[in-house]
């Protein structure tokens, strides 16, 4: 099983260059749209177990199909990024500190809100606390407040028609809100049942299985955290322990998924800028393990939100003009953290750049922990902006090109099987033979795939039930 914990507070919880400069980029690797002829095993071991609109048709109409199909696929999963930005402004309003001085909704105060059958001093109270952030957040949106996250929130709700300087808007953003609020409470029910079920079963590996589809249905999270990264860290030191990865023989890394930390998963932290943590974590653990070179090193970035594409490729252009990337390490000394865990947080970013002032706490947030790593610009150049769906698409690749380590971590937990097994087919055709691929779920193995599980590693990251992850190191044979 994922241990990553699926709570409430989890789940619901450019400047443009001139000519010159521009010459300068490295072209992007054309990509394209997965094959018929290498998605065809994949529909043949599946049979009638396809998406509905592929089922009962014989091979050549599936073939004749297949091109509309994929690209209608393709664009009803970037709609699901909407869906996942409304989830951010809930757990932004729940959690976040930058909009008022109320104190955050803690998890008892979700269970009442989940539960409000009866009025409760408990019910009560977490009710007042929820209307109180809300109208915190509503004069804040309706103020000149011009912060990145503010105008986020402006933008999303003008989309739905939803305008604040009109007398009906502030009503109408409210119960805007409060609906996603509790859409997201009636999918965390259906979450929670599926994973009780699961554990019925009384079979581990069954469980994992679930759990790493379990939000198959659910938007598209950009939301991401540091903790992951230790998992990938200590899988990346034993892989080289079995002589799996040799000094210096990382060159070329992808990431699938490298999120963008709006409102934090776990604690909902919002008094710094956003930032992408993944890029930066791989790059600084392949330098301390020694597995790659700073000068040799690439790592190419997959995604499909142009939030994540566009703020990392401003970070890149600012770098390449010599400019460093701040990422802000927030820690809670009252959670019970594994040694393991601190030991991550006090020594990240050492190879990759150097101790920056940490951002300033908030009043409701004084009993954090904060250290920043400014990350050197010559770090930030090494990285390559894609926009790609790995589900249904893959870059162009020569034998040269192929990566050595692609990294995807809760990412496919996104999708169903059958989209999961089509974006194991992509990735396979992206590594290089022996390369390696790290993710935190556990994926279809069919027998035709050259790309199979040799191992995983379980790290915990607190005392915290359910918080930690198994990741799976996944490696493409030869044939």
């Amino acid at each position: 099983m994922v241990l990553r914990r699926v709570t409430l507070l989890s789940a619901v919880l450019a400047l443009v260059f001139g000519l010159s400069f521009a010459a300068q980029k490295p072209p992007a690797a054309p990509s394209f749209f997965i094959l018929f002829a290498d998605a065809r095993p994949i529909l043949e071991a599946f049979g009638d177990d396809v998406p509905g609109e592929l089922q009962g048709k014989s091979t050549e109409q599936l073939a004749a199909l297949w091109p509309t199909w994929v690209a209608g696929r393709d664009a009803a999963i970037r709609a699901r990024l909407e869906q996942g930005d409304l989830d951010t402004i809930v757990h932004w309003l729940l959690f976040g500190t930058s909009f008022t001085r109320r104190v955050r909704l803690t998890p008892e105060n979700i269970q009442h809100l989940e539960s409000p059958k009866t009025s409760t001093a408990g019910s009560d109270a977490a009710g007042e606390l929820l209307m109180g952030r809300l109208d915190d957040l509503l004069n804040a949106l309706s103020s000149s407040t011009q912060s990145e996250r503010i105008l986020f929130v402006r933008r999303m709700l003008l989309g739905k028609g939803i305008r604040l300087d009109l007398p009906a808007g502030r009503d109408a953003a409210r119960q805007f809100l409060l609906s996603q609020l509790a859409r997201i409470l009636r999918e965390q029910a259906g979450f929670a049942e599926a994973l009780d079920a699961a554990r019925r079963l009384g079979n581990t590996t069954e469980e994992f299985a679930a759990r790493s589809t379990l939000y198959r249905e659910r938007g598209l999270s950009l939301d991401t955290s540091l903790s992951p990264n230790l998992a990938v860290e200590r899988s990346l030191a034993e892989l080289q322990r079995r002589g799996l990865l040799t000094p210096g023989a990382v060159r070329r890394v992808a990431i699938i998924g490298p999120g963008l930390d709006f409102t934090d998963k776990q604690a909902g932290f919002d008094f710094y800028p956003q930032q992408s943590v993944q890029p930066f974590a791989v790059m600084d653990s392949l330098l301390r393990l020694g597995l790659a070179r700073e000068d040799q090193l690439t790592v190419t970035t997959f995604d499909i939100s142009p939030r994540v594409n566009d703020h990392l490729s401003r970070a890149l252009d600012r770098a390449r003009r010599g400019a460093s990337y701040v990422v802000q390490l927030p820690f809670d000394p009252s959670v019970s953290w594994k040694p393991e865990m601190r030991e991550y947080w006090k020594n990240f970013g050492a190879r990759v750049g150097a101790p920056a002032a940490g951002a300033a706490l908030p009043a409701a947030l004084q009993h954090l922990s904060i250290r920043a790593v400014r990350i050197r610009a010559g770090v930030v150049t090494r990285l390559r902006v894609r926009d790609l769906n790995i589900v249904l698409a893959r870059p162009e690749l020569d034998t040269a090109s192929q990566f050595d380590l692609i990294v995807a971590t809760n990412i496919l937990v996104y999708y169903d099987t059958f989209e999961q097994s089509l974006a194991l087919a992509n990735i396979e055709r992206m590594l290089r033979p022996g390369g390696l691929f790290l993710c935190n779920n556990a994926l279809l193995e069919l027998p035709f795939s050259r790309v199979h599980s040799i191992g995983y590693l379980t790290t915990q990251y607190s005392e915290r039930a359910n918080d930690g992850d198994h990741m799976v190191w996944y490696q493409r044979q030869n044939k």
